[in-house]
């Protein structure tokens, strides 16, 4: 997986409180291989009526937003289910970033490890942010390491756990985080195999 410490891109906004992982990607989507792709599943009952046509007054299907790599949402953003295909819906259809006040731990850490931000705002900072897209996707600006989002002339600062910038920025997933504590995992085993020989098979053992 790439990291990425910049965006620019197309921001549109969601003003709609708990938008959970059943509504990201309804389940019955979830058989298809990830190979031919989930980003025209992401949101789709919200997205298209029983017919399957597009709804004209769903912020997704403005004219402009098929180019959308952030999404503004309120607050409790991907509660619900554990399924990380709601991770692979948001990821595949191009988004990049999700604002919002909050969002549901385990959509975070799924989002984190493939790559998208979830950037925590105050709740004022999502509603200047949904003001300013009132009128459509705009282009938006996003920097990691400084922690900001500019969107159509508001910005704003975000929160997000270091750990969770480090593995965002390079690329990692927890495996490769663990990794880079190798040499001093390594050196505590040995401390271990010295000092507590009797925890070891055939270390300090007679014939």
């Amino acid at each position: 997986m790439s990291g990425w410490s910049e965006h620019d891109g197309v921001a549109v906004g969601l003003p709609v409180e708990g938008i959970d992982t059943d509504q990201l990607i309804p389940a019955r989507f979830m058989s298809r291989p990830r190979s031919e792709g989930y980003g025209q599943f992401l949101l789709h009952d919200l997205r298209f009526d029983g017919d399957g046509a597009p709804r004209t007054d769903f912020p997704l299907n403005a004219t402009g937003a098929e180019d959308a790599s952030v999404l503004v949402a309120r607050r409790n953003f991907g509660g619900g289910s554990s399924r990380e295909a709601a991770v692979y819906a948001l990821v595949d259809f191009g988004v990049r970033a999700v604002i919002a006040p909050s969002f549901g731990d385990i959509f975070t850490n799924n989002a984190i490890n493939n790559g998208l931000l979830p950037a925590r705002v105050a709740a004022e900072d999502a509603d200047r942010l949904l003001a300013a897209l009132e009128r459509g996707p705009a282009p938006a600006r996003i920097d990691v390491h400084a922690g900001t989002v500019e969107i159509s002339g508001e910005s704003a600062r975000f929160e997000l756990a270091d750990d969770h910038r480090q593995k965002l920025i390079n690329g990692w997933d927890d495996i490769d985080l663990t990794g880079q504590h190798r040499d001093a995992i390594t050196a505590y085993r040995e401390r271990l195999r010295t000092e507590r020989p009797w925890r070891w098979p055939g270390v300090g053992a007679t014939s």
